[in-house]
């Protein structure tokens, strides 16, 4: 039997300065792409179906429009389950999708949290892209201690946040925040660089070049715990 995966989707289609927001699309699009022929995927977000796709993204990665017309992808998302429906019990992997909105809503939910936070400590795969790590940063290990302490991760840096001027729209920024839950930060040589991080079962990318990156690491780890 396929192992399973759930990519976790934003449901925040407005950031706090009221622009609209949503998941990113290569950030979706691109992990799927690597993981689908090998896996069965699963999607989920914390209201449920056709969590919202960030606007911006569909205009500025429109090879990626494809994945949004895909029969299987469309069915997925129109039929996402609730993130309190999801059982860490049925899948091998999480995955959370990037985009503003992570960092609003996923972060907090406190049905996400315990989510993450078991996947974690049952040893399962862990995994987040660009904004994406926001929604385990109030996760725990079994000690109740963050995942990220004393644990390489990346994620979206505070100078690319700067650079697209959304620093107002995010309650904080994840490189910061990162930091400050004890995560040892690393980040791309250049901003928009292809950074991806793998420390045991915790792995993070840092933005959408690192989308596909994310995916090839997810598959490795999968593959050796078969």
């Amino acid at each position: 039997m396929p192992k399973r995966i759930l990519f976790v989707f934003t449901s925040v289609n407005k950031t706090l300065t009221g622009a609209q927001t949503g998941w990113y699309l290569p950030e979706a699009a691109h992990p799927y792409n690597v993981l689908s022929p090998k896996y069965e995927i699963d999607f989920a977000s914390p209201k449920g179906a056709n969590p919202p796709v960030d606007e911006g993204s569909v205009q500025a990665f429109k090879d990626d429009v494809k994945f949004l017309e895909d029969a299987t992808v469309k069915e997925k998302l129109a039929n996402a389950k609730k993130l309190s429906d999801v059982n860490v019990a049925d899948y091998d992997a999480v995955f959370y999708v990037g985009g503003h909105g992570p960092v609003i809503d996923l972060a907090t939910d406190p049905v996400n949290v315990k989510l993450a936070s078991e996947f974690f400590r049952a040893g399962k795969v862990t995994s987040a892209v660009c904004h994406g790590p926001a929604a385990l940063t109030s996760a725990t290990d079994a000690n109740g201690v963050s995942i990220f302490k004393g644990r390489k991760a990346t994620g979206f840096s505070d100078l690319e946040e700067e650079q697209v001027g959304k620093v107002k729209d995010i309650p904080f920024l994840l490189e910061t925040r990162i930091k400050e839950i004890g995560g040892l930060y690393e980040k791309a040589g250049e901003p928009w660089g292809a950074h991806v991080v793998r420390d045991g079962n915790l792995i993070t990318g840092q933005n959408p070049a690192s989308a596909q990156g994310i995916g090839e690491a997810i598959d490795k780890a999968l593959s050796e715990s078969a």
